[in-house]
């Protein structure tokens, strides 16, 4: 091994002080997940949301699940898994995720707005997700604050007689009130851990949709003006 590697590189590098700098810089072959485990978390993800995912996105969400796995690898198998998806994404044919909220006050979509931070105005929204009903939109000059956040949510609850059965948030410290009193005031119910759901922006559907009418109907021709 070690002419052969003076031969590669016209170094006399041995294998130990190979070994050594490979340690330094974290550097290590990588163990992949094995390949059945890989696949049934694939057909999982498949059965819910992942159902829209390309093998991108698919081999993300494994990273993320602590799976090791080659890109190649989730396409084959998205390929096996669902050829019909793979059809629709090739050919540009995306299935819309479908919206489903059970009635008024099943769920709650909280988000902040902050185009007009600039000119000190933070806004703080929240929406009904059945009936697009403004449950708060209120304006301070901050929306980062989690006391303030939750006192909203509180005011909300006061004022409706009682709590949705989720909220959907954003990621961040700013809806930590509200996760802890909303996950407190559904705790008697089975799965009441999971009423609070949060991810990215994008896929807070309802308020994202509300905050783009507001500034189409109301906020343009400020933000423009100045």
């Amino acid at each position: 091994m070690e002419p052969l590697l003076a031969d590669l590189f016209h170094k006399g590098l041995n294998l130990r002080h190979l070994k050594r700098l490979l340690k330094d810089l974290g550097l290590q072959r990588r163990n992949f997940s094995d390949i059945d485990t890989v696949i049934t978390f694939i057909q999982n993800e498949l059965n819910e949301s992942g159902q829209l995912h390309g093998y991108r996105m698919m081999s993300q969400r494994c990273r993320e699940n602590g799976l090791s796995v080659r890109l190649n690898d989730v396409r084959v198998i998205l390929r096996n898994l669902d050829p019909g998806g793979v059809f629709l994404r090739t050919s540009r044919c995306l299935r819309r995720r479908a919206y489903f909220a059970s009635g008024p006050n099943f769920i709650y979509h909280i988000d902040g707005y902050d185009k007009l931070k600039p000119f000190g105005i933070c806004i703080s929204g929240c929406i009904c997700g059945f009936s697009r009903k403004t449950i708060w939109l209120n304006a301070y000059n901050t929306n980062n604050n989690p006391r303030i956040i939750g006192g909203y949510y509180l005011e909300a609850v006061k004022q409706y007689g009682g709590c949705p059965r989720f909220v959907r948030a954003d990621y961040g410290t700013e809806n930590g009130h509200v996760k802890n009193f909303q996950t407190f005031f559904m705790r008697h119910l089975q799965g009441g851990e999971r009423s609070y759901m949060d991810g990215t922006s994008s896929a807070n559907q309802r308020i994202e949709r509300w905050w783009s009418y507001l500034r189409q109907q109301h906020l343009h021709i400020w933000i423009e003006a100045f």
